[in-house]
């Protein structure tokens, strides 16, 4: 959901105002803090608008492609447990997120055959055609919010933006062209830019 924002910020003038009242406020650092929330918001409500238009929830969504293999194309079972490390969330938000998709068909539980005491998440069939159907949108959205930047003003933005999360640069990832009988190539971190041979 997002964030409880003003729609203008303030203006810089604004902000030395307040130095007088909160003498630790850094005029900068909070003009930067709070552009970088706002656009983190605006860049969460379009996405959400786009996935209400499908039905889908940004956390069911989330669920969904963490059960999709991105370099393959196929569903990737996963543990209810490992489902909610790589979302950052809790076991009993994924227990609602997969009862829902579970519910509409688009996921499946099923015991782990190497150990019954495990449950596997399945991608099913309509599961993998839902998002087949809505990732081509979901990509073009995300292209047009970055299309005002040139190429070299999202690498910059990708530097500082983990920089201030406290991660070290971000691997590139090297696009490799489909081998022959449609076989993937394993991906390969580098630190070039995202390239096609």
């Amino acid at each position: 959901m997002p964030l409880l924002m003003l729609k203008d910020l303030p203006r810089y003038e604004c902000i030395l105002e307040a130095v007088r009242l909160h003498p630790d406020l850094d005029p900068s650092a909070c003009e930067a803090y709070l552009n970088v929330l706002r656009a983190g918001d605006e860049a969460y409500r379009r996405s959400e608008v786009f996935l209400n238009e499908h039905n889908m929830s940004p956390g069911r969504f989330t669920v969904m492609m963490l059960l999709y293999d991105k370099i393959g194309g196929k569903p990737v079972p996963q543990t209810p447990a490992d489902l909610a490390d790589k979302a950052g969330v809790t076991r009993a938000t994924i227990t609602g997120l997969v009862d829902t998709l579970e519910r509409d068909g688009l996921v499946t539980r099923e015991h782990d055959s190497g150990d019954r005491r495990m449950m596997l998440v399945h991608l099913t069939e309509k599961g993998h055609a839902t998002l087949r159907e809505i990732l081509p949108g979901h990509f073009k959205q995300m292209a047009a919010q970055m299309a005002p930047l040139s190429e070299h003003e999202r690498k910059t933005l990708v530097r500082l933006l983990n920089k201030v999360a406290g991660l070290p640069s971000a691997a590139r990832i090297e696009a490799h062209p489909a081998a022959p009988e449609d076989v993937a190539h394993p991906v390969r971190e580098t630190s070039s830019p995202l390239t096609s041979k």
